[in-house]
């Protein structure tokens, strides 16, 4: 196991009716933004439940993250914060709200020239606005890190600090029963590709974060198709399986003291900022070909992930990674998610662009041991085909 060191501060409250204990998380004094995205929260009746919450708070709010959250839209918030003084922000659905409220968070408070800089050149975050998060849409386990990503221009650039990490999330698992069905293939595939990130790399002894890791793996295997069979769909205790699952896969313990890829969502990010694939479905088209294409350097794991996830004991080596993979696609398709990109339009004749913007944002080494080069990661292109 590799050194590390780790602390998640994030006050999680998890289950039903649990929107009513940010009356105790937040300040009775402090002026309050709450943030959210298009308007579905005025649909599902969360929003009332909300404002019965913060009903001896002042508060105001902001409207409009969109997926992959525009900087040009998140800067519109500042002015408001600065006008009603606000003190703290309450970010209400997926992950794009809460990443881009994170980003806002850092800003509001930012000394330098243009909040733009805090990503573009890294300006130093010396403070940010409090946060807190009510959970919509499961997928990112942005709720309870200190990560978030942002687009700009075309861009999607990632943001990291600990002083935008959520102070608590709400996470309620009745307020997913208004999820569409893509929503909700899109969210259990993001987790479960999360979690391979950190896990399927090369071994390292760390037996505790690979089991947990497995245990995410297998939850999201069996619950997932669950979420979206008739009989099952509107089940409290599946949707609080997979809304935990996609908290516990990127909030920092089964990564902790491992190797960690991320190529394919470096790659991911390129086909959504180029071709506004949503997010989830670049990773289901992209881990497939990245597991092909490498897979003599994550040999060992993968093995371990053939046995223990998929239960593949029979047969050679090259048949049990050949079928892990089969299977992994098989589990992206019953979730209703594209595993070619031909299935979202794009040809082959779009590859050196997307190799262009690769190099253009320099993602020229990715992968755990950095040897996803621009050629290798165009022969992963080639492979999704």
């Amino acid at each position: 196991m590799l050194n590390f060191s780790y602390l998640n501060s994030t006050q999680i409250h998890f289950g039903e009716g649990q929107i009513a204990t940010i009356v105790r998380e937040i300040p009775a004094d402090a002026r309050v933004l709450v943030l959210y995205g298009g308007g579905s929260i005025k649909k599902n009746g969360v929003y009332t439940q909300v404002s019965e919450a913060l009903s001896q708070h002042e508060w105001f709010e902001f409207a409009g993250i969109e997926p992959n959250p525009q900087y040009e839209t998140l800067i519109k918030a500042l002015p408001l914060i600065k006008e009603k003084q606000i003190h703290y922000l309450l970010a209400v659905g997926g992950g794009s709200v809460i990443d881009g409220s994170k980003f806002i968070a850092a800003a509001a408070l930012f000394e330098g020239e243009e909040p733009w800089d805090i990503i573009a050149k890294r300006g130093k975050i010396k403070a940010a606005l409090p946060l807190g998060v009510i959970v919509t849409l499961p997928a990112t386990g942005s709720e309870s890190n200190n990560g978030a990503v942002i687009t700009r221009n075309g861009q999607k650039l990632p943001l990291n600090h600990p002083l935008i990490r959520p102070r608590f999330a709400i996470l309620d698992p009745s307020l997913t029963l208004s999820l569409s069905p893509r929503q909700i293939g899109n969210g259990v595939v993001d987790a479960f590709v999360h979690t391979i990130e950190q896990y399927l790399t090369y071994p390292v002894n760390a037996k505790v974060q690979d089991r947990f890791a497995e245990g995410l793996l297998l939850t999201l295997i069996e619950e997932g198709p669950k979420a979206l069979a008739p009989k099952t769909q509107d089940d409290i205790s599946v949707r609080g399986n997979i809304m935990w699952a996609a908290s516990l896969a990127l909030n920092g313990l089964i990564g902790a003291g491992v190797p960690q890829d991320w190529a394919t969502h470096m790659i991911g990010h390129e086909l959504t900022a180029e071709f506004g694939v949503d997010h989830a479905r670049t990773l289901s088209i992209i881990l497939p070909a990245t597991l092909k294409v490498r897979r003599e350097s994550k040999r060992e794991k993968l093995l371990q992930y053939a046995a223990r996830v998929w239960q593949l004991q029979e047969g050679d080596e090259e048949q049990r990674i050949n079928d892990a993979i089969r299977l992994t696609e098989k589990f992206f398709r019953k979730m209703d998610l594209p595993t070619r990109l031909a299935d979202v339009g794009i040809e082959s004749s779009d590859i050196e662009n997307i190799i262009s913007r690769l190099q253009a944002h320099r993602m020229t080494r990715l992968g755990e041991r950095r040897e996803v080069t621009l050629d290798i990661s165009r022969e992963i292109l080639q492979m999704a085909l």
